[in-house]
């Protein structure tokens, strides 16, 4: 005597919510999360961010002021602020955008205004190249770094496509980098990594 097997229902996942970049910022202003929350909008979804440790923060400090000093009057830094992406508003480490008048006061950066980002990783490296650097690519913004403490290198991408960017490289140590938007602007590897 045979048995039919019957066919197992499929289940079917719910379909997540995807938040618009105005309704992210609606939250905020609301109050929906504490200030002190570390979020990012990435393609329309809430994600946490990880803590900051001192190691993380000092590495960007001290890009940032190596940057501050040399870009004064030809761009602005900002440190771990917001870039308003289509359906995106990550919090880069480091942006160094147009100049503007009103110093961004009335809307976040968007990939026009960008010249460069730079992502520190320490724990985030794998996330930052799988999903924060192609998201960068996709939209145009035409130069991001990634320092990686774990690896004590610091990757450059360039050229940005719909599939990413075209062009990748790691830095070795003994160079010096300057972004595309900035040629007069040289940083040495070392001096990145916190090496010397």
């Amino acid at each position: 005597m045979s048995t039919m097997l019957k066919p197992k229902p499929t289940t079917t996942l719910p379909e997540r919510y995807r938040f618009s970049v105005q309704e992210y910022d609606q939250m905020i202003k609301a109050g929906v999360f504490a200030e002190d929350d570390r979020l990012e909008l990435i393609e329309g979804e809430i994600i946490p961010m990880s803590p900051i440790n001192p190691d993380h923060a000092g590495h960007v400090d001290r890009l940032a002021e190596v940057f501050q000093a040399q870009v004064r009057g030809k761009a602005l830094v900002r440190v771990q602020n917001p870039v308003e992406l289509p359906r995106s508003e990550p919090q880069p480490d480091l942006a160094l955008v147009r100049r503007r008048a009103d110093y961004y006061t009335k809307s976040h950066p968007k990939p026009k205004d960008v010249l460069l980002l730079v992502e520190v990783a320490d724990t985030s490296a794998d996330y930052d190249r799988s999903v924060k650097i192609p998201l960068y690519a996709r939209v145009g913004i035409p130069e991001t770094w990634l320092v990686d403490l774990t690896e004590k290198q610091v990757e450059i991408y360039r050229e940005p496509s719909a599939s990413g960017y075209k062009e990748k490289r790691t830095a070795g140590l003994k160079e010096s980098l300057s972004p595309l938007a900035l040629p007069n602007v040289s940083v040495k590897v070392r001096e990145i990594l916190g090496a010397g």
